[in-house]
Parts: C-alpha cells; sequence; structure tokens
C-alpha cells in the first residue's frame, strides 16, 4: 500500500470469528501442498485467511466455486495478515484476496523490489475504520460525536482496566490500530485497552448495546454485526497521506480502503484458470457481509454459506469463471 491504504488494520478479524492468529512456518510451497505439478499447473491453490469473518467469508467462496466448478484442490491457511505476506512471497500462499494494508514494509519489499508479489485488482469491498459509540448513547449525548469534546465524557467510559481515564477498546490485538498515537497527539484522557479478540469486542458491543451503558470502541466497516446493532461515529481529524507519513505522529482519522487483493507472482503467470478466476473474484459488502452473517451469526459451516451464496448469485458466479476450451 502506502498511500491511502496505509493505517489500515493488519489482521482485523476470522473463521467464526474466534480462531486465533496461526503461524505460517518457514515452509516453501511444496510442504504446503501447493507447489506445481509435473504439467507446470498447480496441483493445489492456497488462499490465506486472516482471522476476521470478512476474509472467511471471502475465502469461502472462492474455494468453493474453485472446488466445485472448476475441480481444483484449495487450502484455506488461517494465517495473520502480515505473515501471509512472507507466504505470497515464498510460494507457500497463493493468494490473499482481503489485504488492509498493515505489512507496508513486506509490500514496498515484495511488490516493489522483489516482484514476488503482484496486484490482482480490487475485491470490491470498500474498508472504513473508525471510533464508534452506541447509537443510545450518541443520540443523550450528540456532542460526544466530535473528537474535541471526548474529554467531557471520559468519565463515562472509565472502566477497570482504563483506571481513571476513558476506555477505548480495541479488539484482537494482532489488528494494526493507530489509536494510541491518535489519542496521545489530540491530548485525549483515555486508554487504549485491548479487548483479547473480535469475539470479546462483540460481545462487549452488544452487551453495550442490550443494556444501553457506554462504550468507545475502534470497529470497521464492513462487519455483520453493523446490520444487527447501530453504531455511530466519532468524528476525528480528517485523514490525509501527511498525517500518516510519520506513523508514531498519527493525529487524524483512518481512510476508506478500496481493499485489493494479492497474489504470489509464479502463480499469477502460471496459475491458469485459478490464477484468472481469483483475478476475475469480485463481489460487495453486501455480499461479504451476507456470508459472514450465515458464517458468525447463524453458525453455519464456511461450505454450506458459500453454497448457498453461491446457489442465489448464479450470475455472479459466471461472471468470475474462466473461458475454458472444449
Amino acid at each position: 500500500m502506502r498511500n491511502a491504504r496505509q493505517p489500515a488494520r493488519r489482521t482485523l478479524t476470522a473463521a467464526t470469528g474466534v480462531l486465533g492468529v496461526l503461524a505460517l512456518s518457514a515452509c516453501g510451497a511444496a510442504e504446503t501442498g501447493g507447489g506445481t505439478n509435473a504439467d507446470g499447473g498447480y496441483d493445489q491453490v492456497v488462499i490465506a485467511q486472516p482471522n476476521w469473518v470478512g476474509a472467511a467469508a471471502n475465502a469461502a467462496v472462492a474455494a468453493y466455486v474453485l472446488e466445485h466448478e472448476l475441480g481444483i484442490d484449495v487450502k484455506v491457511q488461517q494465517i495473520d495478515e502480515t505473515l501471509a505476506w512472507d507466504g505470497l512471497d515464498d510460494g507457500s500462499i497463493h493468494a490473499i484476496l482481503e489485504d488492509w494494508g498493515g505489512a507496508p514494509q513486506k509490500e514496498e519489499l515484495y511488490l516493489e523490489e522483489k516482484k514476488s508479489v503482484v496486484p490482482a485488482g480490487e475485491l470490491g469491498v470498500v474498508g472504513h475504520i473508525g471510533w464508534f459509540v452506541p447509537k443510545a448513547y450518541a443520540d443523550e449525548n450528540p456532542d460526544v460525536l466530535h473528537w474535541e469534546n471526548l474529554n467531557d465524557f471520559a468519565a463515562d467510559f472509565r472502566t477497570a482496566e482504563s483506571g481513571d481515564k476513558g476506555q477505548l477498546l480495541n479488539g484482537d490485538p494482532g489488528f494494526t490500530s493507530y489509536d494510541k498515537e491518535i489519542v496521545e497527539q489530540l491530548g485525549l484522557d483515555f486508554q487504549v485497552v485491548e479487548g483479547g479478540s473480535e469475539d470479546a469486542q462483540i460481545t462487549a458491543i452488544q452487551r453495550a448495546d442490550r443494556e444501553g451503558t457506554p462504550l468507545l470502541t475502534y470497529w470497521w466497516e464492513p462487519h455483520w454485526l453493523n446490520a444487527e446493532v447501530e453504531l455511530v461515529e466519532v468524528e476525528l481529524p480528517p485523514y490525509s497521506e501527511e498525517c500518516y507519513e510519520d506513523l508514531s505522529q498519527v493525529a487524524c482519522a483512518y481512510p476508506e480502503v478500496d481493499l485489493p487483493k494479492f497474489l504470489n507472482a509464479d502463480f499469477a503467470e502460471n496459475g491458469g484458470v485459478a490464477a484468472e478466476f481469483l483475478k476475475n473474484f469480485r463481489w460487495d459488502t453486501d455480499d461479504q457481509n451476507y456470508v459472514a452473517q450465515l458464517i458468525q451469526s447463524e453458525g453455519m459451516e464456511h461450505e454450506e454459506a458459500a453454497a448457498r451464496w453461491v446457489e442465489e448469485n448464479p450470475d455472479k458466479v459466471a461472471a468470475w469463471l474462466p473461458a475454458q476450451d472444449g
């Protein structure tokens, strides 16, 4: 990235929303089953699935179509987004379908210098990160919706974890956020508290919505929970690229991100219909949220959720499929 995608989360968020971040071992493509076969094609496609439910939805649908429409074996690798870049570089990972720009040094190294990773177009989903409060609290305290007023409400957000400061809740500690820097640079009387996981963060949001209690939380769009709980964003100073030139001095809002896909360079060139399909794979926020909600909220298995979406959207699926001889 390192333009408008610069400050996005590193690894938001997984299978059922509670999967931990799994480390990628230092193995090559052959060890992961993603090597080339005797004909030079790929005998298995390995798709990275960072630990957030939107990424799980992407991987589930892509894997389902690859397997059921194109007859290609797929492995979905649960992995931290930053480690996925190392996998893209060494060929043990072939595709990441939703990148939030959390590994800028690796992106520069692998994209620009080594050229071992190549862009594969946009996913079609626009990501946005910000600070949010429950709508009921915002309705009662409308001034909280501007950062310059947050200190006036800090006492409302105090918790045992934040001490005498207001709490700003984060989720998975693997997420890339600049909230600590923003709090410090804006002189806010708040303490950033890690929730421990996306699932814990969801529980806190649902509880605050249900009980009408104050909560200030780092949150993002798209997310299936936004269809169930109404949150209102707190206005931070407007985003600019200059604001993110020194990441230790960030003092403004996060940008919107046209979420991109990336492929291992050799796979992009020699992966045949699988690579072509993943380049074509593009859907919108509503599509992703629908599948994510089936997985997270309704507890469906990934393949079952993907099968339902594919059955309901044959035209979209057909547009992704490469033309094949015969």
